[in-house]
């Protein structure tokens, strides 16, 4: 294994993103490569270990360990970069050698070439997630590279069958007594070359583009609905299968009223006089309906009312939640003289039985002073 560092291989800062470190390896791979260089042992030698220092960078926990131990860390069975030679994880093992029982033969250029998939938050109001609504969603993606058709050759010319893996996409590695096949490191999976690549894709057969996606919102989505679409992902390499496309819903803060779950909840002010007599009060839902709630005499604040079937619609079924209004008695601030008057005579009638709370509280006081 090559005791040079990979980072100075590919040419990347330590710090480097994995986008980064992904089109260094690239461009390097382009000029190296033993197709484009016929008889040349040193472009050979170059491409193997930039192929080697990239297989180690890309994956998360590689990196980590080279970080931290350098070569070091995989030396004595560990695992590392070194292309078609390491064993990679346990399932790896377990899916090349009894691939062939099971499948007739080891094949995983899909996963190779499958497009990325992508995740999109989306922030709506607690209105539109009532309602359900279309919305159009603008969205930076790898499409289809249109010039070449996601082949990823240059117009007029061909892929050509890669020498290493002889088109299987797969190399093989003996350990022992096992035979491991792995990503092919020199075509990564496809099984074929592009001497003369796109100009516009470069032979990946994809291209940034921004879609319009018209995508329905459900009725009834919550605080971190997840909605998945099909094949809406990144495009696959040269002609691959598209990745996903994933929607988390957010919800706005709403003005009036607060959800959990499929329950709505209002915290309504009633002045004191209703509070004391009674009557009915008119809530706008979100069904765009007014409910009429009654208030019983002598309510209390905190006291919650229910409105049965009111709420939010139930996702993905029928029926609706409820919706839970909780009475919050308002003290008047700013009364007139005349309503001063009347509240000064109905205190003179005041004989401690019209607020029996209060009545009881202050007797256990008056026990506590005496006692």
């Amino acid at each position: 294994m090559t005791e040079t560092d990979y980072y100075e291989l590919l040419q990347v800062e330590r710090t480097a993103d994995d986008k980064t470190i992904k089109s260094a390896y690239r461009r390097i791979a382009m000029e190296c490569h033993p197709d484009r260089n016929p008889g040349c042992k040193d472009s050979e030698a170059r491409f193997k270990s930039v192929s080697e220092a990239y297989d180690c960078l890309k994956d998360p926990q590689k990196r980590a360990a080279y970080d931290r131990f350098g070569h070091a860390a995989f030396r004595n069975g560990g695992q590392g970069g070194g292309g078609a030679q390491d064993f990679g994880s346990f399932s790896d093992i377990f899916e090349n050698i009894f691939g062939e029982f099971m499948n007739g033969q080891a094949d995983r250029r899909t996963n190779v070439l499958r497009g990325s998939d992508l995740r999109y938050d989306l922030e709506i109001s607690l209105e539109d997630a009532y309602h359900g609504k279309q919305v159009e969603l603008q969205i930076d993606t790898s499409v289809k590279c249109e010039p070449c058709e996601g082949t990823g050759a240059k117009a007029g010319t061909n892929a050509r069958t890669c020498t290493m893996c002889h088109g299987r996409g797969q190399v093989r590695a003996q350990q022992g007594f096992f035979v491991v096949e792995r990503t092919c490191p020199t075509c990564r999976g496809v099984g074929e070359i592009i001497a003369d690549p796109c100009d516009r894709c470069r032979g990946e057969g994809r291209a940034e583009k921004r879609r319009s996606l018209e995508v329905r919102i459900p009725a009834g989505v919550d605080e971190g609905t997840r909605i998945r679409l099909s094949g809406e992902g990144e495009a696959g390499v040269r002609g691959g299968p598209n990745g996903d496309l994933y929607i988390f819903v957010h919800m706005a803060r709403h003005s009036v009223f607060q959800r959990e779950g499929t329950t709505l909840f209002a915290r309504c002010p009633v002045s004191f006089t209703a509070a004391a007599l009674g009557g009915t009060i008119e809530i706008p839902g979100l069904d765009r309906s007014k409910h009429d709630v009654k208030i019983p005499a002598g309510i209390q604040s905190g006291k919650q009312l229910r409105i049965r079937g009111a709420g939010m619609p139930i996702l993905s079924g029928r029926g609706h939640g409820d919706m839970v209004v909780q009475v919050e008695v308002e003290t008047p601030t700013k009364l007139t003289a005349r309503q001063k008057e009347l509240l000064e005579e109905f205190r003179k009638t005041e004989t401690g039985d019209e607020c029996p709370e209060s009545k009881s509280f202050f007797g256990k006081l008056k026990g506590l002073w005496e006692g």
